[in-house]
């Protein structure tokens, strides 16, 4: 029999197989909340938890605005670019595409998500972990349209994976008496339910073909300028730090059990409590010379909570360990990302013997375009 082949079928045969043979990039994949978001929240116009006014990223890029939490760059930003792999753009920005995505990855993260799908519900609007599985679940969808299901197993199970959230599940949930959680559970029961939570999603992020993945642990949360200024006596807050060492504890354990358990699984767990516990406690050993209030603050109003138009700035941004009465600075990033890269040992994997190392991006990325 004669095979026929319309000009249309062979376009598509010819782009699958071109694309097939191309070697796909491997790119990330974020999971995450406020720490990762590089400006989902930006997009969520009825979102209380944004980070689109000045003087967020006065020292990334163009110096604007750009949806990150910080003066500068995440935690996230800078493993990528040690282990030479692309900056993902937003979810939400409307520049992604299908070829941005096999380009560059995808960042999910929001900032107020947590694990739980009730914590930050005060933001309005969020991202929680499942609903940011649920967006990559779509956008596996449209890669495996553009370049066939065998491939696009191939590009998202040789991707990197990166879950980043916890921290709001305690300061915007657990620790907060409007929330029902703060009554329902106990520090051990409720510990429980996250890690119970965290399992199903984890195995979930697995049967999508997640196989090289990361999950970052709490530092002392007890020490960020809001616990500070929320205590009778300014120090840290000792019960939120031993709820995120508990936290940390069991989420190791968590990780070490699916990595051996679940097939071709290579899961780590990423713990800079110690790092960040001592640069908060001996500062000046790590070049810093203020670790307990925000750089950008409103005067002698506090907590401001967010960085505004109206707030002034530290004189050094380099000297402050905390940017704002949440989030660390670049340069605390850097550090703890370094640290994550030293314990972890973090390679290149788009980068061969025979090539030359990546360079780490230091403009503008894929993610600020459009804005």
């Amino acid at each position: 029999m004669k095979l026929t082949l319309t000009l249309p079928i062979l376009v598509t045969i010819l782009t699958h197989a071109l694309i097939g043979g191309c070697n796909c990039k491997i790119v990330q994949f974020i999971f995450g909340d406020s720490l990762s978001d590089v400006g989902n929240n930006n997009f969520l116009s009825k979102s209380l938890a944004r980070a689109n006014l000045p003087w967020y990223g006065i020292d990334f890029g163009n110096g604007l605005p750009n949806g990150r939490f910080c003066n500068g760059r995440t935690v996230a930003d800078i493993i990528g670019d040690e282990m030479g792999l692309p900056r993902p753009p937003a979810y939400l920005n409307q520049s992604l595409t299908e070829d941005v995505i096999l380009e560059d990855g995808v960042n999910f993260a929001s900032g107020g998500g947590g694990i739980l799908n009730e914590t930050g519900t005060y933001f309005i609007q969020r991202f929680s972990l499942y609903k940011q599985i649920d967006l990559f679940q779509g956008t596996q969808d449209l890669i495996r349209e553009k370049i066939g299901s065998k491939e696009a197993e191939k590009f998202f199970q040789q991707a990197r994976y990166v879950v980043a959230l916890g921290s709001n599940d305690f300061i915007n949930n657990y620790l907060m008496p409007v929330y029902s959680d703060s009554w329902t559970y106990n520090d051990k029961s409720f510990i429980q339910y996250l890690m119970e939570t965290l399992r199903a999603q984890l195995i979930l992020l697995h049967s999508l073909g997640a196989r090289e993945l990361m999950v970052f642990g709490l530092g002392p949360m007890g020490c960020i300028p809001l616990q500070r200024v929320l205590s009778t006596d300014g120090e840290c807050q000792d019960k939120t730090n031993q709820l995120a060492l508990a936290f940390n504890k069991a989420t190791s354990e968590l990780v070490v059990e699916l990595s051996n358990t679940l097939p071709n699984a290579s899961y780590k767990f990423g713990d800079a409590y110690d790092v960040v516990n001592d640069v908060i406690t001996n500062p000046g050993n790590y070049g810093f010379s203020n670790s307990d209030s925000p750089c950008c603050s409103f005067g002698r109003i506090r907590p401001a909570l967010t960085c505004i138009p109206a707030s002034t700035l530290c004189s050094d941004r380099s000297k402050y360990v905390f940017w704002d009465e949440y989030h660390p600075s670049d340069s605390a990033n850097e550090l703890i990302a370094k640290e994550l890269i030293k314990k972890l040992g973090f390679l290149n994997p788009n980068q061969t013997d025979a090539s030359p190392p990546t360079p780490a991006a230091t403009g503008p990325s894929s993610d600020e375009v459009g804005r």
